[in-house]
């Protein structure tokens, strides 16, 4: 596969050959392996290194002290695991694996090299840190107003389309890999809601799941019971699969007034 970051950052602005030259350098000098249910990095870490994931999905989390965990954000391959210690010196949340894969070392210095030297890295990888703030917007606004059954759809509509930025999507399909236990703590909910609303989905035939594969039939109709509009994402025509939010959104609300569902919370 192409590299995932090079790929996402070239949706956002036309890098140089250059650019990716360096880029392609960065990530592929320091590859490191991972397994699940590992911690890639703990609350009050002080990382030296930026961690771009090449493949494999992680999670960023935070854990009370009796155990009880809130997923904060799925990270997929071309994601940074987290470039603000950079800035603020220490971790304030930890990085989860949940799934085996690579991720990339970028040292402090060759990260500064690149964002520096290179104003158009340095404003493809701002614009991603703030896009990465409009999705914790977005399951804010989830987790404070939309019913359980629209938050599982929100998510789902949203995780599709990360994956499509970077390729790892096949038609109407993507891989899944993410348990029921992870995708409660994404939403707030207890595993016997998440299930529910899991076997909802499937019952209206809004998602299959086969295994790890996860397959929307109708995305519009997933969005409209969302209420998903692409917007906070930012995708670009070449990011959204040769479709703007612009257009996306327009044929979201042409099913909203037919797929409302009362869901619960």
């Amino acid at each position: 596969m192409a590299n995932p970051l090079i790929r996402k950052l070239q949706q956002v602005i036309r890098l140089s050959a250059d650019d990716q030259r360096l880029l392609e350098q960065a990530t592929s000098e320091r590859v490191t392996r991972f397994g699940q249910r590992e911690d890639l990095m703990s609350e009050g870490d002080e990382p030296r290194e930026i961690h771009p994931i090449l493949s494999g999905w992680a999670c960023r989390y935070k854990q009370l002290e009796d155990g009880r965990r809130a997923v904060l954000a799925f990270l997929l391959p071309g994601d940074l695991c987290d470039p603000s210690p950079l800035v603020l010196g220490e971790m304030d949340h930890s990085v989860g694996t949940l799934t085996s894969g690579t991720l990339a070392a970028i040292p402090r210095a060759v990260f500064e090299e690149l964002t520096f030297h290179h104003p158009r890295v340095a404003q493809a990888l701002w614009r991603e840190a703030l896009v990465q703030a409009a999705i914790q917007r977005e399951w804010t606004l989830s987790l404070g107003q939309r019913n359980a059954y629209e938050r599982l759809c929100h998510l789902l509509c949203e995780l599709f389309l990360r994956l499509r930025i970077v390729g790892l999507t096949q038609g109407p399909s993507c891989e899944l890999p993410v348990t029921q236990a992870k995708l409660a703590e994404a939403t707030g909910l207890t595993g016997v809601h998440l299930n529910r609303m899991l076997q909802e989905l499937r019952a209206a035939n809004l998602v299959v799941l086969k295994g790890k594969t996860l397959t929307i039939p109708d995305l519009p109709a997933l969005m409209a019971v969302a209420l998903f509009s692409p917007n906070y994402l930012h995708l670009t025509r070449e990011g959204s699969a040769g479709e703007s939010h612009e257009a996306a959104a327009h044929r979201v609300s042409n099913h909203r007034s037919d797929s409302a569902h009362p869901g619960g919370r």
